[in-house]
């Protein structure tokens, strides 16, 4: 196997669809997906500041389906450069579970996955700063680079999710139609006070509508919705991840651990 690095967003497109199968062998989250990665990544075409995508790919000497690969973005503030996962910083995120993958078939891709964030590292010059943040609890490429990286420090922390409890309030009605998310979306996002996620949500929320991985409940008032929830769906598997309500119904439970790997601003020639 060799590592590789692409660099700029139509790159990272082409590596989006071509891990595509490695993602679903490897039961990654809705959020660490090529159709909410490519959200993420139209969001930032038309922001300053949003950085440059760059994937690793660790795939067979012949060319095709990558073993291991992580979605990465890179920004520069004058000399200091950042190095986070993909969407680090767009939202808003589902929350409870761990939303990010660094995503690798075996321990062996791992390793090599690994290396190849730190040869990614190696290539960009002034201070730089490695933050990995959101991965899943024993995340085995986050475990290599903590040994590659002398001043790497991992670190967990408890998440809270949203629990659906809208049946109990009243007459809910839910939707994974198209045509109906989008008579309620405006209404819906409304509430968001950020421009910026406001955008990501009608956004996001179109894409996995189309391609029937989100459902929206509602519950209707004599003027307007007294409550709605956005809820992603992988299967059986429902991710309640935004909404709001008037009359109550949505609860909060403890989630899982997510994972954090820092490594210090430090100097490279």
């Amino acid at each position: 196997m060799f590592t590789r690095i692409a660099v700029g967003r139509a790159q990272v497109v082409r590596e989006l669809r071509a891990a595509g199968p490695l993602m679903a062998d490897l039961r990654a989250p809705t959020t660490a997906r090529a159709p909410w990665l490519t959200a993420v990544l139209n969001e930032g075409v038309a922001r300053r500041g949003a950085g440059r995508p760059v994937a690793v790919v660790v795939e067979p000497h012949t060319p095709g389906r990558p073993d291991a690969v992580a979605f990465l973005t890179v920004r520069r503030r004058g000399p200091a450069v950042l190095l986070t996962m993909l969407g680090e910083d767009v939202g808003p995120l589902p929350a409870g579970r761990p939303p990010r993958r660094l995503l690798a078939r075996d321990e062996r891709a791992a390793e090599l996955l690994a290396g190849g964030i730190c040869r990614l590292l190696g290539t960009l010059r002034g201070f730089r700063r490695l933050r990995l943040a959101g991965l899943p609890l024993g995340d085995p490429t986050a475990r290599a680079l903590a040994a590659r990286l002398p001043d790497g420090l991992i670190a967990n922390t408890r998440s809270e999710g949203t629990v659906d409890e809208l049946d109990d309030v009243g007459e809910v009605a839910r939707t994974r139609d198209p045509r109906e998310l989008e008579r309620w979306l405006p209404a819906l996002v409304a509430r968001e006070p950020d421009v910026r996620a406001r955008s990501f949500l009608r956004s996001a929320t179109r894409l996995h509508a189309a391609i029937g991985q989100v459902e929206l409940a509602v519950l209707p008032g004599g003027d307007g919705l007294r409550a709605g929830l956005l809820t992603l769906v992988d299967g059986a598997d429902r991710w309640p991840w935004w909404g709001w309500s008037d009359v109550g119904g949505l609860g909060s439970a403890m989630g899982a651990p997510l994972v954090g790997l820092v490594s210090p601003a430090r100097g490279w020639p």
